[in-house]
């Protein structure tokens, strides 16, 4: 896979990916966010990746956010298309994966890359790491999420301090909140991440399409998250890695998942 934006590195089981826009500090563009659909559509196809990371080239921003150049002339009804086509083909489309997403923040994480970061299935920071949602600076409120997931994963009030200060907050901070998993040195950032992705490509990938697509379910104001945990659970029992699974364990040895 050839891209113009960004770099990928496929070492089953774990892929990265790579914002390569560094005299940007890996601002989104469209192009990039088609660059990054297309990729991530390509690894969740791919039965041998079983773990996400993205990340941003370089050791300043993972993504210093959007490309504003780009927006700066748009009306009202180029803003509200801008706004969900990116969410559609992007933000909801990560969150979704059925492989997991590991974002590994290294430096800057402004307005859409934050979003893109909170997409993720958790976040991993390096100790430079600075975060923010910037956007009513700009007379503009996130577009791609962030009035969303920031308040899932910090709260109602931090994420309305953070959002009408639009201030940045640091990595420790950024731990306090909740809105980080974890937070290391910069020079440790992927090698932390990769240990991480394989302890969870060692699980059942099904089981942890089913646990993701449950989790979500919960957020979602009108669905019941309790009982699509139920159908999830009950789903598990007819796939080939319960099977592997269950048998591993009354037979004393590590599984196999097959994946199916």
């Amino acid at each position: 896979m050839n891209f113009g934006n960004i770099l990928i590195e496929a070492t089953a089981p774990i892929a990265t990916i790579t914002i390569n826009r560094p005299d940007k500090l890996n601002a989104l563009n469209k192009a990039t966010i088609g660059d990054l659909h297309d990729a991530f559509t390509a690894l969740e196809s791919d039965p041998e990746i079983r773990v996400i990371i993205v990340t941003g080239s370089g050791e300043k921003a993972f993504v210093a956010g959007a490309d504003i150049a780009e927006f700066s002339s748009f009306s009202e009804k180029e803003g509200k298309k801008l706004a969900q086509k990116g969410q559609e083909d992007l933000f909801d489309l990560v969150e979704n994966l059925k492989t997991p997403v590991i974002a590994a923040v290294n430096g800057y994480a402004l307005g859409g890359g934050l979003e893109l970061a909170m997409a993720c299935h958790f976040r991993i920071a390096s100790a430079n790491a600075r975060m923010g949602l910037p956007e009513v600076s700009l007379g503009l409120i996130p577009g791609y999420g962030g009035t969303q997931r920031l308040p899932q994963l910090v709260g109602k009030g931090r994420a309305m301090e953070m959002i009408m200060t639009a201030g940045m907050i640091d990595a420790e901070t950024a731990l306090d909140y909740g809105l980080v998993n974890h937070v290391c040195a910069i020079e440790e950032l992927q090698d932390y991440c990769q240990k991480l992705g394989a302890k969870i490509a060692k699980n059942s990938p099904v089981a942890i399409s089913y646990a993701i697509k449950a989790v979500n379910t919960g957020f979602k104001y009108d669905t019941d998250g309790y009982q699509a945990e139920i159908k999830a659970f009950g789903k598990c029992f007819g796939t080939k890695d319960f099977k592997e699974g269950t048998t591993a364990f009354l037979e004393k040895r590590k599984p196999d998942f097959p994946g199916a």
